[in-house]
This record gives C-alpha cells, sequence and structure tokens, in this order.
C-alpha cells in the first residue's frame, strides 16, 4: 500500500470513528458498568456546609480541581483541530487532565501535527496526555518518534492504549501484540514521564495490570466494559465496507460485541492488587469505560480509583455545544453525592463504604 493511500486510510478511520460514536449504536447491551449493583448509605447527619466542599484531589503528583478527566478522542485530521481546541478550553476552565486521541497520524504524517498542539496552546497550565496504541508500541518506537509525540504536546504522560479487540474487529486492524510488555519495559525506563495504560472499553484484569506495572507503568486506566464497544464501531466500518459479509458466527458475533470486563468489577480487581502488593500502593487508577454522571465518578473513587475519565460523553456534549454545562453538573452530582455521605473532601469520599444491591 502506498504511503498517500495508508494516510487516507488513517484520516478515513479518525474521521469514521467521531461519527459513529455520535450517532451510531455502539453502547454494549448484554453487559453494563457494574456501577448499578452498588449504593452509597445515605447519612442523615452530614455535618458539613455543601458550599464549603472540596473536590480538589490530586493525580501524578499534581493538584487539580476535580477528579475528572476528559479522556482520549482524536486528532490527525483536519477537523480534529477544532474538537480538541474546545476539549483543551473546557480542561483548561475546570482544571482538569486532558489526554488526546492516538498520535499514530502524527508519527506517519506531519501534515495534521498542529490538530494535536493546539491541545496545549488552548490548556497551558493542566495535565495533557499522549497517546499511543499497543502495536506501535510492539514494533518498537524511535527515541525520535517518542521525542516527537511528547514535545509536540508538552506531555506530563505517556497514553499506551491496549485495544485487541478492536484490532480484531477493525478492517485494517494490526493484530500483532507481540512484544508489547518488553517495548514497555523499555519506554518505561527511558522516558521521564509516567506512562499510562489503557483499555478502549473491554477492562483490565488484575493479571494484566500486575504484568503492567512490573513493566513500570505508573498508572492503569481500566476502560472497562458497559461504555462504548469499539467492536460495535469497527463492525459498523466494516459492514460499511463489506456490505454483510460475516468473519463471526451469529451466535459468537453477539457475545464478541460485547466482549469485556465491566468497569466496576476491574476497579475492584485491581484496588484489591493494590492492597496485596505493598510495592504498588503508589499506582494510581482511572475509571472509564461507561462513565455517564458524578455518582458514576463517586462511586468510581469509593472502589479505588483515584480519578475517572470520560471520551463519548464528553465528544456528545460538545457536540451538542453543552460540554462546560454537562461538565458542571457532572460535578454538582458529585459533590451532592459528598453532601449525602458527609464527605468533606476526596479523600474522606475515597473512604467511604459501598453497600452492594441485593
Amino acid at each position: 500500500m502506498s504511503e498517500s493511500n495508508s494516510n487516507n486510510i488513517t484520516i478515513e478511520r479518525k474521521h469514521s470513528h467521531v461519527e459513529i460514536c455520535l450517532h451510531g449504536d455502539v453502547a454494549f447491551n448484554r453487559k453494563t458498568t457494574g456501577f448499578e449493583r452498588f449504593d452509597f448509605e445515605h447519612n442523615a447527619l452530614p455535618e458539613i456546609c455543601f458550599s464549603d466542599i472540596d473536590l480538589s484531589t490530586t493525580f501524578l503528583d499534581k493538584k487539580i480541581s476535580a477528579p475528572l478527566m476528559i479522556s482520549s478522542m482524536t486528532g490527525g485530521y483536519s477537523e480534529a483541530a477544532a474538537l480538541n481546541r474546545h476539549l483543551a478550553e473546557a480542561a483548561e476552565h475546570f482544571r482538569i487532565p486532558l489526554g488526546v486521541g492516538s498520535m499514530r497520524q502524527v508519527l506517519e504524517n506531519s501534515s495534521y501535527r498542529e490538530s494535536f498542539a493546539i491541545v496545549r496552546k488552548y490548556a497551558p497550565s493542566v495535565q495533557i496526555f499522549a497517546n499511543i496504541g499497543a502495536p506501535e508500541i510492539a514494533k518498537g518506537l524511535t527515541d525520535t518518534e517518542i521525542s516527537t509525540m511528547l514535545e509536540l504536546l508538552q506531555a506530563d504522560g505517556l497514553i499506551v492504549h491496549l485495544n485487541a479487540a478492536q484490532e480484531i474487529f477493525q478492517p485494517e486492524g494490526n493484530t500483532d501484540f507481540r512484544h508489547v510488555l518488553e517495548q514497555l519495559s523499555i519506554i518505561t525506563a527511558k522516558i521521564p514521564i509516567p506512562v499510562i495504560v489503557k483499555e478502549v472499553g473491554c477492562g483490565i484484569s488484575a493479571s494484566a495490570a500486575l504484568r503492567l506495572i512490573e513493566a513500570g507503568v505508573k498508572v492503569i486506566d481500566v476502560a472497562g466494559a458497559g461504555g462504548i464497544s469499539w467492536q460495535k464501531v469497527e463492525e459498523i466500518r466494516y459492514t460499511r465496507q463489506f456490505g454483510q459479509e460475516t468473519r463471526f458466527s451469529t451466535p459468537a458475533l453477539e457475545e464478541l460485541l460485547n466482549w469485556g470486563i465491566p468497569t466496576a468489577q476491574c476497579l475492584l480487581d485491581i484496588s484489591a492488587l493494590r492492597k496485596e502488593h505493598s510495592a504498588f500502593k503508589t499506582i494510581e487508577i482511572i475509571a472509564s469505560g461507561g462513565i455517564q454522571c458524578g455518582t458514576d465518578i463517586a462511586k468510581s473513587l469509593a472502589l479505588g480509583a483515584q480519578i475517572a475519565a470520560s471520551a463519548r460523553c464528553m465528544l456528545k456534549a460538545l457536540h451538542q455545544g453543552v460540554l462546560k454545562e454537562t461538565i458542571a453538573t457532572w460535578l454538582n452530582d458529585l459533590r451532592t453525592v459528598m453532601f449525602l455521605t458527609g464527605s468533606a473532601n476526596i479523600e474522606q469520599l475515597r473512604n467511604t463504604s459501598l453497600i452492594i444491591k441485593q
């Protein structure tokens, strides 16, 4: 395939990902995040003032105004610059972290670097995280490629996304996941900023998290099942490209489209891992995968996360012109849960026990 054809496919893929996530039926339909299994115990005597509740916390040793991150979405094509500008403006306004979409395009073609660089221009003071996929990590990144990504954003960390299920379904997917851990170990030892590893919607198990931590990863973003099924996104793209041609049996397809570990279960399992292994107590956890409101954020923290992150809801809110209003509403949700549990700050909320529904 020629370089120009490869570039066109990448641009088409990024365009269609955004369009399908905005308008397609890409949610899990046989699996939920698991948050609905839990309730907070109501505190009839909170003994705090609602207006005094403090949402600020720290993430990777930096103070942030709320335990929420705008998760990785897009970049690498012309329209993405405007999207990333608005996302960056919102992150700066609320003083919360922001992750960019896959920067593979930056390494393949310099034409759309501005669609990523614009993020730092409009979010000069908050944490910004670069992003690259496991297949690119597996084949090995040069020092120049790593520097290009990090310097373009003045990045505070590097996100590596694990997307094996997505790549299986993607028409042009790369399914060679050999040497990911080996190359991750090389990168974590080499770069001066933390490496975050995230799934893209199928979740990270405790055993996988343990191997990642041993490779030097500092943050696990569970990105569990219950939000977007990237298998469904890619199945839509595959059907558009090849019609009704099928690659899977009908019963298997339904299961594979809903493949993954629910977000809440990932949090429970990895939080238990942190308690069992004292050397890993400093590892931070991001809860993502189906975060839809401030009560989801609150439950994530009570289940062991440092912060929560959202992509699709943020993208939809941006498309509707209500991104800042949506974030403000979520933070009001969170503050309300804190008031009703008597939690004056985020640390107290993290120490609040959840009730498992019968």
